[in-house]
């Protein structure tokens, strides 16, 4: 599997990491509009998008799901996969067509079982891409919902 050396994964992980985990992705594309997965069900793959835009939701009672962030090239999609209980935080839909490098959860999970330290580095590398992600996502909420609106801590 060829994959961009500039990939947010394979700068984050060590070369060997990087590539073994490459060997168990699969290429996959959606068309515009396919929800990738829904909140609150199975977390049980994850991609990272080659070309296109995937935009990450939230449902929020009485209104239209919230776009949290969009995410395009070389971007992780999908982090709830490696925490248990394995089920969605977010939403995931692409905004325009999508072709993705896709992995399976299971066969990940179980890679770092046995390799602590490629498990140490997806640990920190996923969790990176979660903490980024929460701030995106606070600020976005703030904005959307504070009467002062993002409420920047200063």
């Amino acid at each position: 599997m060829n994959a961009s050396p500039t990939s947010s994964m394979l700068r984050a992980l060590p070369a060997e990491h990087g590539e073994r985990l490459m060997h168990s992705a699969r290429e996959v594309s959606f068309p515009l509009g396919t929800r990738l997965f829904e909140e609150g069900r199975r977390a049980d793959r994850f991609w990272i998008v080659r070309t296109g835009t995937v935009a990450l939701d939230m449902r929020v009672p009485g209104r239209r799901a919230v776009v949290i962030e969009t995410v395009g090239h070389n971007e992780l999609v999908g982090w709830s996969w490696l925490f248990g209980p394995h089920t969605w935080h977010l939403g995931a839909e692409a905004t325009s067509p999508v072709r993705a490098y896709e992995f399976d959860a299971e066969v990940v999970r179980a890679m770092c079982r046995a390799d602590p330290a490629l498990g140490m580095a997806v640990s920190q590398w996923v969790g990176d891409t979660v903490a980024r992600r929460l701030r995106s996502a606070r600020t976005r909420l703030l904005d959307m919902y504070a009467p002062y609106g993002s409420g920047s801590l200063r």
